[in-house]
């Protein structure tokens, strides 16, 4: 009797309630239990048992699939120690070990590899070295180890020069696992290298190691055999046997190794290699053959036509090897590139006839057939990828088919009777694709024919589809101009109507290239291509290519029918004789201190210069020497902003601009080269700017502008020299080292003035931009220049004798004279051609300074040496006080307001460490036993002032006093202002913008009083030049508050209306469009009520009295309106409302707008489902009502027909699977003759870790179940 058991939850938890098997199997048995029975699986079949491995003997078990033994995992981890002796340790130093080099190596092999290294030393100082990781880790580390921390040896071993490659192994890989296993570097010699000599290099033993793995190589070579035998090429076949049986039997039964030459390849050598026994045998069988074969074997010749010689060769020479097999005898084809047909049989005379009637047999089995094609129908025949011919393959595999371009014919190759039916099938799909098809050919300008394709092939994709037929432009390499069209006789012909229709038009578009600067490209096409898209929007037809930056070229071209062209040229020639009139440019020298000016505070100055003349102003760096201030846009707008510019610099400074009348001709040799003579004169006259008109214009008028007596200075030199070069100008170029310059010019140029007041010439100095820095120009006439040249060369040959020179300087001097790393001896040796002054080593008392140099400038510095000691023999200290809560306000921004101070009077000032208010004073007696240790200082005397208040100043008496006042007059003041509290929160602004833009302004600060005080009185504290100010700016601040205040009450006006709230939505409008309308037309704010507000018909109005009545107007104009409006319900069959609706409620609006009214459908759940709600005047409501019952009619025929159909459809799953009966509960998964099921065994409980154990969990109660067991 079979035993029937339902694995599911349910039947454990009954099994575990104690219910028995018969009761468990009754449960699950239905009237038809039998058949089921039958049907169900056995559990043996549900879960196969594992195959049973034998167990040990005295091991009793109950044989189980589960019962046998997990193989143990093995570790991908090794860990291996390395020795490195001390000997051999390449570093050595004890104290470091664990850091400096060697530990740097260690970290970086472990980064390396990915091996982990631990070092330690022993006793004798060696060096042990445990590396964990993979294998090839672990052995890379080695490597590296062996390499880098110990000691390397190197040693040569020598093996014949043709073992070498067996050393290296297959793609080197020998090599590799002898240098990882040694842990060596072995060097091999190159193939062209006659050395036989193996270079070793690593450790002593590694490379005895290696040597010895090496030798061993070598040796198993020696032990082998090469030897080559010449046997006849026609006797090779003999030898190999077919399909190389016979060879192959020879090596197995020799052991060695036979190489034949293929047929291919017309070498007669064999070469056997292998043990020198194995060899010897080989050659034995060999010769015994070859004999054997040259004794007993004839030949015959026979014709076989050439066409046919490859099928009696065969697919990779087959059908010889099967003749071969059959006959014994071997068959000859002559070479490819031999015109013979000859076929030559070798073998036993028996075996020849038999061979030659397969040898025929082959070559007649196949035949060569074609059939007449024209070419242009070649791929129709073969289909799209090859479809067509695919078929006909398919059938007849053995058939080659062969379609050669250009000829009109295609050949058939294989087996007589399939080539037959294969040249039938193809006859006839020749002749209905000739019946059905057409093709023709049209010539068109080969420039056209990227036209006719259009971008990405646009044109001719929708030819193709269009009208069905293929067509085929040439390449342009062909430079052919003929078009073919294949295809449908009809779609043939239209589609060559169109094609010389679209070239006929593009014959008559014109090409046009403008001439257009390239900087406009970019302005043209804008960003993202936004500008060059709207002319294209603008002139669809015709095409705009603009160069490639990179061509720097000024070419657009324009491409289309010729008016369009021409109405897009003068399009875009209006819109850059535009672009050139705002591209205008002007250049205005402004002297650089004066840029700050025309910037103006936050750039308020130029944004509002830039504003007003519609201008681009762009200033030169504040780093670069540039003082010239580019102006671009239209030139009448240019010139405004300049002469606006101009007028600010002329209110600061007393700058005057004069006209100097010089012919043009001698401009250029005025302006110099690259501008040195005119910079010249600007420099030498205090940085007036001199500008000479554009060259070749003929005007002779150069403008000079700067200071008044500058100018004129300026004016003089301009045309004494103008003078000069029109009587008889004449330059020389002189040689002077950089260092000697500052000496020949002299302080405040006063050498240099000297010379030319004596002489009449001028001499310029390079600049620092110049590349030629000894390069001295004299220009004047030649009896100046010879004698201003003459004097100049005196100069430099006595700066050139150097000469050495003592001084005496009391050494309390020389802290002054090497402090800031020699700063003041460094400006001397600039100053005096590069003098050097060397003063004693500190610590020594003497008191002599070496001067070394030219006599000149030795002497001048000696003079400058003295006056400086003279000044600070002359040097006070001198007291300023002034309390420490100014001092920051007086160093200024970095220090900026003391370097200026400092600079301008040549003192030094020390300003006191802040004191700290909170510590104790540091001088306070320290008490013992209560009471105080030394003398009870007295309290301070208020009349002496704090030593933290104390500026001290170090100069010349008078210098000092200048400093005092000068820092008296930084000492900031403050001012009281009275401003009403409620205007100070609107003062500081947000979150303190107002108030701070107001400090930065005016360079004050200012004090707001706290809120809780409500003062009125604000503090502005600073420079007392800067108070006044300050404080017109903060009562113009006070009166625009006032007067917004003012205009705030004003707008605050309010106005309330009632209007019925069923009114509210419609002056709302939808999405608030209507009341927003009225919001912004009439400047004010509209409340409607909240929900929970009491009187929710008052709409607030809030703004200007004559605003907020306009407002209330036109909001009563639309209750009136709405009045006026009626509501009709009426009966709409609620199954046409979704179509009445439509998509969105894009039907419904269109109604509504159409006949301006409201449309109201019923919500979901209403109680008439078909009430819908009409609103608006009455005329419109009644039209609004007949076209929504026309819809509905119309609608319903459609709802009603649907219906019907929906009545013959067969119903969707969920339909069908609904109507069925609801279904049991499910059984699960059933099996028959389960363990559980016979006897008293109880079914497993699948919620206990003890019958279904995790993996890895341990197991406590080891009994013995239906499952086998446990074994964990």
């Amino acid at each position: 009797m079979s035993s029937v058991a339902v694995l599911t939850q349910e039947s454990f938890n009954e099994h575990r309630s104690g219910l028995l098997p018969e009761q468990g199997k009754a449960a699950v048995a239905g009237p038809s239990g039998v058949e089921e029975e039958d049907s169900l699986p056995t559990y043996k079949d549900a879960f196969p048992p594992l195959p049973e491995k034998p167990l040990p003997e005295g091991l009793q078990e109950t044989g189980n699939a589960w019962t046998s033994k997990i193989k143990p995992l093995k570790s991908s981890l090794i860990t291996q120690v390395f020795h490195v002796p001390l000997e051999e340790r390449k570093y050595k130093d004890i104290n470091q070990f664990g850091e400096g080099d060697q530990a740097k190596v260690c970290l970086d092999i472990m980064h390396k590899t990915g091996a982990h290294l631990e070092l330690s030393m022993a006793k004798d100082q060696g060096l042990s070295i445990m590396v964990s990781g993979k294998h090839d880790a672990v052995m890379k580390a080695r490597k590296e180890i062996v390499s880098r921390l110990q000691t390397q040896a190197s040693a040569t071993v020598a093996i014949p020069k043709e073992h070498h490659r067996f050393v290296i192994g297959k793609s080197g890989e020998k090599l590799q696992e002898l240098e990882l296993k040694t842990a060596t570097k072995i060097q091999i010699p190159r193939p062209e290298d006659p050395s036989n000599l193996i270079k070793i290099s690593g450790t002593k033993e590694g490379l005895e190691k290696a040597k010895h793995e090496i030798l061993l190589i070598s040796a198993e070579q020696d032990k082998r055999a090469v030897e080559r035998m010449h046997i006849e090429k026609v006797y090779h076949p003999f030898i190999t046997g077919a399909y190389s049986k016979l060879v192959g039997e020879l090596m197995q039964e020799t052991g060695a190794r036979i190489n034949v030459p293929p047929p291919s390849v017309n070498k007669t050598e064999i070469v056997i290699t292998g043990e020198k026994e194995q060899v010897a045998l080989a050659i034995a069988k060999i010769k015994k053959i070859y004999e054997e074969k040259k004794k007993n074997t004839t030949t015959i010749a026979v014709e076989v036509k050439k066409s046919q010689h490859k099928y009696v060769i065969g697919p990779k020479g087959n059908t010889l090897q099967e003749i071969l097999d059959r006959t014994g005898v071997s068959v000859e084809i002559p070479p490819l590139d031999s015109s013979s047909e000859t076929v030559i049989l070798r073998g036993e005379p028996d075996r020849l006839g038999q061979a030659l009637t397969e040898v025929y047999a082959k070559a007649n089995s196949y035949t060569v057939s074609s059939v007449s094609a024209p070419s242009w129908l070649h791929r129709f025949i073969i289909g799209k990828k090859g479809q067509n011919l695919a078929k006909i393959t398919q059938q007849m595999p053995k058939v080659h088919i062969e379609f050669t371009e250009g000829e009109d014919k295609i050949t058939l190759e294989g087996p007589t009777k399939d080539v037959q039916i294969v040249h039938d099938q193809i006859e006839a799909i020749v002749t209905d694709l000739v019946s059905r098809m057409d093709y023709t050919e049209i010539s068109v300008d080969p420039k056209f024919h990227r036209h006719l394709i259009g971008k990405g092939g646009a044109n001719i994709n929708r030819i193709k589809e269009h009208h069905k037929v293929s067509v085929r432009i040439p390449p342009d390499h062909e430079k052919s101009n003929l078009i073919r069209i294949e295809g449908d006789p009809q779609g043939v012909q239209e589609a060559k109507k169109e094609l010389l229709e679209l070239a006929s038009r593009m014959e008559n578009e014109r090409t046009k290239d403008m001439i257009i600067e390239q900087r406009f490209h970019r302005v043209i096409i804008g960003q993202k291509g936004e500008n060059v898209k709207e002319i294209r929007d603008k002139f669809p037809e015709v095409i705009i290519n603009f160069p490639d930056p990179a061509q720097k070229s000024d070419i657009v071209q324009l491409r289309g029918p010729r008016t369009e062209v021409e109405k897009c040229t003068k399009f875009m020639q209006k819109m850059v004789a535009e672009m050139v009139e705002n591209s205008f440019s002007v250049s205005v020298p402004i002297f650089k201190q004066f840029h700050k000016n025309i910037i103006g505070k936050g750039g308020a100055n130029i944004k509002k210069i830039r504003e007003e003349t519609n201008t681009k102003i762009d200033l030169p760096a504040e780093n670069s020497n540039s003082e010239m201030i580019v102006i671009t846009g239209k030139k009448a707008n240019c010139e405004a902003a300049k002469n606006r510019i101009l007028a600010i610099q002329k209110e600061l400074a007393n700058i005057t601009e004069l006209e100097v009348s010089i012919p043009s001709k001698l401009h250029n040799s005025l302006i110099g080269s690259k501008g040195r003579f005119v910079r010249s004169i600007m420099e030498e006259c205090g940085g007036v700017h001199i500008h000479f008109p554009t060259e070749g214009s003929g005007i002779d008028a150069v403008t000079i502008r700067g200071p008044v007596e500058e100018v004129e200075k300026a004016k003089k030199q301009l045309l004494s020299l103008a003078e000069e070069k029109q009587t008889k100008s004449h330059t020389v170029e002189l040689r002077a080292k950089p260092e000697y310059h500052k000496f020949l010019i002299g302080k405040g140029g006063g050498n240099i003035r000297k010379v030319r007041d004596s002489t009449g010439a001028r001499i310029i100095f390079p600049t620092a931009e110049d590349k030629d820095q000894e390069l001295v120009t004299v220009i004047g006439t030649e009896e100046a220049v010879a004698e201003a040249q003459k004097e100049l060369e005196a100069l430099i040959k006595s700066l050139d004798n150097v000469v050495e020179d003592f001084m005496t300087v009391d050494p309390k001097h020389h802290r002054f004279f090497v402090l800031r790393r020699g700063q003041v001896l460094r400006e001397i040796a600039d100053e005096y051609g590069g003098v050097m002054v060397s003063f004693p080593r500190t610590g020594t008392q003497s008191d002599k300074v070496t001067l070394k140099g030219a006599k000149d400038c030795v002497e001048a510095a000696k003079k400058r040496i003295l006056e400086l000691i003279e000044d600070l023999d002359a040097q006070v200290t001198m007291e300023c006080v002034i309390p420490q809560k100014f001092h920051r306000s007086i160093m200024g921004p970095k220090g900026s307001r003391i370097q200026q101070i400092t600079k301008d009077h040549n003192v030094l000032i020390k300003f006191p460490d802040r004191e700290d208010q909170q510590a104790p004073s540091a001088d306070a007696p320290v008490q013992e036993n209560g009471e105080a240790n030394g003398e009870v200082k007295e309290p301070a005397d208020p009349l002496v002032p704090k030593k933290c208040d104390v500026i001290v100043l170090s100069g010349r008496k008078e210098r000092c006093e200048a400093a005092v006042e000068a820092l008296k007059a930084l000492v900031p003041v403050a001012i009281a202002v009275e401003v009403p509290f409620e205007l100070h929160r609107y003062i500081i602004g947000q979150k303190g913008s107002g108030i701070r833009k107001m400090m930065e302004e005016f360079e004050v600060n200012i004090q707001v009083p706290a809120h809780e005080l409500q003062s009125d009185i604000i503090s502005i504290t600073g420079l007392a030049s800067h108070l006044d100010r300050a404080k017109e700016g903060l009562l113009e601040r006070v009166k625009e508050l006032q007067a917004e205040q003012e205009d705030r009450a004003l707008r605050s006006f309010k106005l309330t209306i009632t209007v019925e709230p069923k009114y509210h939505p419609k002056i709302i409008g939808r999405k608030g469009a209507i009341i927003t309308q009225i919001r912004n037309e009439h400047e004010v704010n509209i409340q409607f009520p909240e929900k929970n507000d009491e009187n929710q018909d008052q709409i607030t109005i809030t703004g200007y009295e004559q605003n907020a009545v306009a407002a209330r107007d036109a909001i009563q104009a639309i209750v009136g309106e709405l009045e006026e409006m009626i509501s009709e319900d009426i009966t709409l069959d609620s199954r046409v409302h979704a179509r009445i609706i439509g998509a969105r409620g894009k039907g419904i609006r269109k109604i509504m707008d159409e006949f301006k009214v409201d449309v109201r459908f019923p919500q979901s759940g209403a109680a008439d489902p078909n009430l819908v709600t009409v609103t608006g005047r009455p005329e419109q409501v009644d039209e609004a009502i007949d076209h929504l019952l026309n819809l509905e009619e119309e609608y319903l025929a459609d709802a009603v027909e649907n219906e019907a159909k929906m009545a013959y459809m067969k119903p969707s799953g969920s339909t069908a699977s609904s109507m069925e009966e609801p279904r049991g509960p499910s059984k699960g998964f059933v099996v028959r003759e389960a363990p559980w099921a016979s006897g008293n065994e109880k079914a497993p409980d699948m919620s206990s870790s003890e019958e279904f154990p995790s993996f890895g969990a341990p197991v406590t109660n080891a009994r013995s179940s239906p499952w086998g067991p446990k074994r964990f």
